[in-house]
């Protein structure tokens, strides 16, 4: 039953869609092109911000920069007890979605998912944000330049999911 019912959750959004449109004597096709065009523009308007972004994660990865910076700080963390594996992926989560999932799925295959490094990621994943590729979408799309308060907000919410991630999973499972 379940089954039959996802399978006909989306033609019946169509058919409602087109039915509540023409109730309202709406075009609902002219409506959808306009809708299109201005989703293209969008599209157009925010391309060369994403395109820069990851010529610039594809740069960051391949220079050695993420092992190095997480070399550098190496030995904070194996200090305070967070697992080395888990770096490369805190520093990059906030830029790269694709690569931090990427890293996620290299340490599972190295460590394991339910490893502590696997469970941390996973942790990681689900609590913090792709911050720069979210900004460049959002205020890209919208043509706001100045971002103010909005990153360094984003980027200590991206730092409080790892951190508060890593703490309650060594608490749990160490």
């Amino acid at each position: 039953m379940l089954k039959y019912c996802s399978v006909m959750i989306m033609p019946a959004v169509f058919v409602l869609i087109i039915s509540y449109g023409y109730a309202n004597r709406v075009d609902v096709f002219n409506a959808f092109l306009d809708g299109a065009k201005s989703g293209l523009k969008t599209l157009f308007g925010i391309l060369p911000a994403l395109v820069g972004l990851m010529a610039a994660i594809s740069m960051f990865r391949a220079s050695g920069a993420l092992q190095f910076l997480t070399g550098l700080l190496s030995p904070f963390t194996n200090h305070v007890g967070i697992p080395s594996e888990i770096m490369p992926l805190a520093l990059l989560r906030p830029v790269s979605g694709s690569g931090s999932l990427a890293l996620v799925n290299d340490l599972f295959k190295t460590a394991g998912p339910d490893s502590l490094a696997g469970r941390i990621a996973s942790v990681i994943m689900g609590s913090t944000e792709t911050t720069f590729y979210t900004l460049a979408v959002y205020y890209g799309s919208v043509n706001i330049r100045r971002t103010r308060h909005t990153l360094p907000a984003a980027l200590l919410a991206d730092l409080t999911g790892i951190l508060a991630g890593t703490l309650i999973c060594l608490l749990f499972y160490h």
